[in-house]
């Protein structure tokens, strides 16, 4: 499965909403502040970006779809979040000597099959985090499959998409994915971004993940500072 691929499309989408306007090129031409932007080129006519926006859109509802327009900004697709997640890491490392240290092996920064197996666990976090308020009924999966389809003629991965779609909502299922202290910061960072935070139920949610994932309170507290500052 090209995870990685899925998910870089998903998270490019992200970033071109600017609050929810994920229409036409001109609109993301000029909302990204001009004609030779990446941004205008990826939500072009029916493209891959344009299919993107409407299943990032469908699978976190409108509300939130704006509000991680706005958060995803600075994002510019996986590696930008890997990029980010290095960041804070680092940044935690260097507060405090009891953290791994050494250099961050965030999925920007690793060989393909390892970096595929970080996207999939981001992917699985950012499904996840979707779910949290509740919102995607019968319904909209079959809405989000068909649009998944579009992106991808890949038949395992849209099983697989449409399995974790349907799983009941376990944050200590999810979090058991992340297998390093980098994958389970970019699967957090990842849930910061698509979170409400405003909604009580995904702020227990998150609070529950970063307990099932056993993120270092400091570290957490870097992720979320990364995200507050893209916003």
């Amino acid at each position: 499965m090209n995870t990685g691929g899925l998910l870089d499309q998903l998270l490019k989408a992200g970033s071109g909403m600017l609050g929810g306007q994920s229409g036409s090129s001109t609109q993301a031409s000029q909302n990204s502040g001009g004609g030779n932007s990446q941004l205008g080129s990826l939500l072009s006519g029916a493209g891959g970006g344009a299919l993107a926006a409407g299943a990032i859109g469908m699978l976190l509802g409108n509300k939130k779809a704006r509000k991680f327009g706005g958060k995803a900004i600075k994002y510019g697709g996986l590696a930008a979040l890997g990029v980010v997640a290095y960041k804070a890491f680092s940044n935690w490392q260097q507060q405090n000597q009891s953290a791994p240290q050494g250099q961050p092996q965030t999925v920007d920064r690793l060989p393909a099959p390892q970096a595929e197996q970080h996207s999939h666990a981001i992917l699985r976090a950012v499904i996840g985090a979707a779910k949290a308020d509740g919102h995607v009924d019968d319904r909209e999966r079959e809405l989000i499959d068909a649009e998944i389809g579009k992106l991808t003629s890949d038949a395992s991965m849209q099983q697989w998409f449409d399995r974790e779609l349907n799983k009941p909502l376990d944050p200590s299922e999810i979090a058991s994915a992340a297998s390093t202290p980098e994958m389970a910061a970019e699967m957090y960072l990842a849930s910061v971004l698509i979170v409400d935070e405003e909604n009580f139920m995904e702020r227990s949610y998150l609070q529950e993940l970063a307990s099932q994932l056993q993120l270092d309170p400091a570290l957490k507290a870097e992720l979320e500072k990364e995200v507050r500052q893209a916003s």
